[in-house]
């Protein structure tokens, strides 16, 4: 898309504002649209299928896409403002980040209501895919999305992979248990076909159809099915990946195809599909477009109200039913680990192969957003050894660092290995529980710091490693709890939790490469940092130059390992 082409340019990105005038993005698009009676649906709420083509236009000139997102009700009057932005440019992709909010006019009120993630691929008319120019972030919160989505992209691209490990390892019923077995409709009943023919308003200056059009005709044949199933007008809450797999052109007939995959207690999943083809050649039909919907039926109260059972059909129906099991888990996980703010979830999530991926992402990310942080202060100093300090709400964090003559892969993979610790921390003693893969590995760690029932402490730690996306990104090594069924509370010790710590390694220059520890302090560490502070003691220079000789001392050993490898 050329628009979004122009819009990643570094040349607009690192254009700072003049004195006086407030810095923008110069990819940010926001639109503002007031919710006409021509935009509603039956009961007078924003029809979703508009909002949709809304938030595509605006992505769409922010910077096609593949986006997940969670849906809220607008009424006549108020009005809809949307904002999109480039959060990074890949090689030839980028993620735009939409946020969605919706302005009383008569109270003056604003509620943000939905976030969303597009991918857009950058296609040239005769070369295909073109490769982006990169993106320069200049704010805190740019900063911290440009780390993050990569991330993100990651845990996209390990989607499919989550889905069918959690369909191997996972015994999932082929019908819902404890349901009114009365109360059961074939999937079949609730099976939706409609043709649409693409026309000049339909498609762009190109004469690709609109993708927002597209996804509004997925919404109304969706919403169709799950009426078929509930006998009721449902409400569409979640969005699970649309994917657009290829464009249609102006002329072509797109056949849209919908049906039920599966019931829960209070709420439905929508499979939907879209194959384009020409009049002329119904036979070779493209797949271009899938999603997955999930539906509620509200009461009176806007309450969820319960849902007849969906009987799959034989084969293909099956398939389909434990595989929106598996995608409503995944949800649940998504929304658990990396949704919800870290003051209203345990420290210690249970690991297991199902959410593996999403706490990989919350551990890497958590770590990213704290290194994002401008107002770090400088707390103190002794031999080039720097503690940097922020206060922030509840939390006190803290970073230590300095500059060494290693390279950064070498001190990337030292530093990864817990079980190397003790060399240089003499309050650490790790031990391997267990390796989760190359990236993930997960260990039971002791330190001598006395709690106060007079007890050693202990950790269950997720190890994260990450080397760097691009030229100019941190090799990231990040800490975070989580609970293990092996690896149950001792007696001996007192357990305790890490909520966000690791290493960022920048390369530097050929020979130099700056090492920073953070660590969003828990109650543990308190007295650690404000000694240090206060400079009644100096353990955290002492830990940091240990750790410095044992980089020197074994970066020889660990570069003969990599020419092995």
């Amino acid at each position: 898309e050329s628009p979004s082409l122009q819009s990643t340019s570094p040349e607009m990105a690192r254009a700072l504002p003049a004195p006086g005038e407030q810095y923008r993005n110069p990819t940010e698009v926001q639109m503002s649209q007031l919710v006409l009676p021509c935009h509603t649906n039956h009961r007078g709420e924003l029809s979703i299928g508009q909002l949709l083509k809304w938030i595509d236009t605006t992505a769409c000139l922010s910077g096609k896409q593949s986006c997940a997102m969670d849906l809220a009700i607008h009424y006549v009057g108020q009005v809809v403002n949307i904002k999109a932005k480039v959060n990074r440019a890949f090689n030839s992709s980028m993620e735009v980040g939409i946020q969605v909010s919706y302005e009383d006019l008569c109270s003056g009120k604003q509620w943000n209501v939905c976030k969303a993630y597009a991918t857009f691929v950058a296609q040239g008319k005769a070369t295909g895919k073109m490769k982006l120019k990169p993106l320069t972030p200049q704010t805190e919160e740019e900063k911290m999305e440009y780390s993050i989505a990569a991330e993100r992209r990651r845990m996209r691209l390990a989607h499919t992979d989550t889905l069918k490990d959690l369909l191997t390892h996972s015994t999932m019923p082929t019908e819902r248990e404890n349901g009114d077995c009365n109360n059961v409709v074939p999937a079949e009943k609730t099976r939706v076909e409609s043709v649409e023919l693409v026309l000049p308003p339909h498609a762009n200056h190109q004469g690709n159809t609109f993708g927002g059009q597209i996804m509004a005709w997925m919404e109304n044949v969706a919403t169709i099915a799950a009426s078929r199933l509930c006998h009721a007008h449902p409400t569409l809450k979640t969005i699970e990946m649309f994917h657009f797999r290829g464009p249609s052109q102006v002329g072509d007939r797109l056949l849209l195809k919908a049906i039920v995959n599966n019931s829960f207690k209070n709420s439905m999943e929508v499979g939907v599909c879209v194959e384009a083809y020409r009049q002329e050649m119904e036979v070779s039909r493209r797949h271009i477009n899938s999603a997955f919907m999930t539906f509620v039926v509200l009461d009176q109260e806007g309450q969820p109200s319960a849902i007849p059972m969906v009987k799959p059909e034989v084969g293909d129906g099956e398939r389909r039913y434990r595989e929106a099991s598996a995608r409503k888990k995944i949800r649940l996980d998504r929304k658990y680990i990396i949704s919800c703010e870290q003051t209203k979830v345990p420290l210690s999530v249970p690991w297991d192969q199902s959410n593996k991926v999403y706490l990989s992402y919350n551990n890497v990310s958590a770590l990213k957003t704290l290194v994002a942080k401008t107002n770090w202060v400088l707390a103190a100093e002794i031999d080039k050894v720097r503690m940097y300090t922020l206060e922030e709400d509840k939390y006190l964090s803290f970073r230590i660092e300095m500059t060494l003559c290693i390279d950064a892969t070498q001190a990337f993979f030292l530093l990864s290995d817990l079980r190397q610790r003790h060399e240089w921390d003499r309050h650490y003693a790790a031990e391997l529980v267990q390796q989760v893969d190359e990236d993930d590995t997960i260990y039971h760690v002791v330190s001598q710091t006395v709690s106060q029932e007079n007890k050693p402490q202990d950790f269950v730690i997720l190890a994260s490693r990450r080397k760097p996306c691009d030229e100019g990104d941190p090799y990231v090594v990040a800490f975070r709890s989580v609970m293990l069924p092996t690896c149950p509370p001792n007696p001996e010790y007192t357990r305790q939790e890490t909520m966000c710590s690791g290493f960022c390694i920048w390369q530097e220059t050929a020979e130099l490469t700056k090492v920073s520890y953070y660590n969003q302090a828990a109650p543990g560490y308190l007295a650690y940092v404000t000694t240090n502070i206060a400079g009644l003691s100096s353990d955290f220079y002492v830990t940091f130059k240990a750790c410095e000789r044992f980089l020197q001392k074994n970066k020889d050993e660990i570069t003969v390992g990599l020419q092995n490898l």
